[in-house]
């Protein structure tokens, strides 16, 4: 099974801001500030990660909450810029 974005995005989450801790329940559309799993430094992270992982740029304009709160959101935000289907 080809392993999907959110799946990467997960697998990040939990390996940099949860420490491994995979018995954390992260839901999808948890938000990953309000609930203090990343803070302004690992958004930085994050954003560099969607770079890197995802050959994307992001713009100031694109380093904000709506794109990067939640496992659904950054999933959502990545295929809109690398034009990937949702099911890919």
């Amino acid at each position: 099974m080809m392993e999907t974005i959110k799946d990467k995005v997960r697998a990040f989450v939990i390996e940099n801001f949860l420490f491994g801790d995979t018995s954390y329940d992260l839901a999808d559309t948890a938000s990953l500030i309000e609930n203090d799993i990343i803070d302004s430094t690992g958004v930085l992270e994050l954003v560099a990660f969607i770079e890197d992982q995802f050959g994307i740029v992001m713009g100031d304009a694109d380093i904000v909450p709506a794109n990067l709160d939640s496992l659904a959101r950054i999933s959502a935000f990545i295929e809109t810029r690398v034009g990937a289907p949702a099911t890919a």
